[in-house]
């Protein structure tokens, strides 16, 4: 059990008892080649929408955090219907969101509509994604690059500044503000209304989730967001005691692994750019090394 700085026992197992409703809710039906995914792709657009109207828009008409999370939940699903999850090692998706939940504790953002959740992605593939919704997902194949709960903590720390940051939320907000998407731009006031018809509001939700999708999985964020979020998690890894010096160490392994991390390269800026951003910053962040702590956990859980 990670027990973080700032936060008792009993208020970690509160964290966490949300936190496994995430990787219980999506199931694998095997060989249909379907996800059972509740409440995610059974779930009725409309119905989501439904809350989105209780909730009105800011008066800038910007997204808010209850609009982040429906359109990040189902983002969340349409990035299961690419990937399946990993079940092979339950105890390993509970060790991932046991640092993950170390880590927003001690976060400027420890709590987020409905909370943070993190699933792993069955495919060899090295990347990782993360939703509005607070929804992380995490490849088999970035984990097993890893040799060190520091470095997985590295990875969940930058997934977690890109939400904390609201960089998916940013995506929704530019939709509103480009006159080929004029429609989207001014959901918040249809839907408040009931301007539009079920089926209207349908195109211009799945609008927004579309777009983030294809930013995450093959566009990526803007180089100037990818730094944001790899500074901002130094910060979050000094924070909850980890080496912020694991993440410039994972960036490294990934720059090693070119070849394997196709779709992390393709939507990132280069590892020899993201080391020296990090270096400008990496020095104010002077943390006790307490890696040797956590070896034999990181190897219970990641070595069968």
């Amino acid at each position: 059990m990670l027990i973080p700085k700032k936060i008792s026992l009993s208020a970690l197992f509160c964290l966490l008892s949300l936190v496994f409703t995430f990787s219980a809710a999506a199931q694998w039906s095997g060989s249909s080649g379907n996800l059972g995914l509740d409440p995610f792709a059974q779930q009725d657009i409309s119905s989501a929408l439904d809350k989105l109207n209780s909730s009105s828009a800011s008066e800038d008409n910007n997204a808010t955090a209850v609009d982040g999370y429906y359109i990040g939940r189902a983002v969340g699903a349409n990035i299961l219907k690419q990937y399946k999850p990993y079940t092979g090692n339950p105890a390993l998706t509970e060790y991932l969101n046991e640092i993950c939940a170390a880590i927003t504790a001690n976060s400027p953002k420890p709590e987020i509509y409905n909370g943070y959740h993190l699933l792993i992605l069955d495919t060899q593939e090295i990347n990782a994604f993360a939703s509005s919704g607070g929804h992380i997902f995490v490849t088999l194949g970035l984990i097993k690059l890893a040799t060190s709960e520091d470095m997985l903590a590295a990875v969940i720390a930058h997934e977690v500044a890109h939400i904390q940051l609201e960089h998916s939320l940013g995506i929704i907000n530019e939709m509103r503000t480009f006159s080929n998407l004029k429609a989207a731009g001014e959901r918040a006031e249809a839907i408040a209304s009931r301007g539009l018809s079920d089926a209207d509001r349908k195109v211009l939700f799945n609008d927004s989730v579309n777009r983030i999708v294809e930013t995450l999985i093959k566009n990526g964020f803007s180089q100037e967001q990818e730094f944001q979020a790899d500074t901002q998690a130094l910060s979050l890894l000094a924070a909850t005691g980890y080496n912020p010096n694991s993440l410039i160490d994972m960036i490294r392994i990934l720059g090693n692994n070119t070849k394997q991390a196709g779709g992390l390269q393709s939507t990132h800026p280069s590892p020899a750019m993201r080391i020296n951003n990090l270096q400008r910053t990496i020095r104010t962040f002077r943390v006790t090394d307490t890696t040797r702590y956590r070896v034999n956990r990181f190897k219970q859980f990641t070595r069968p």
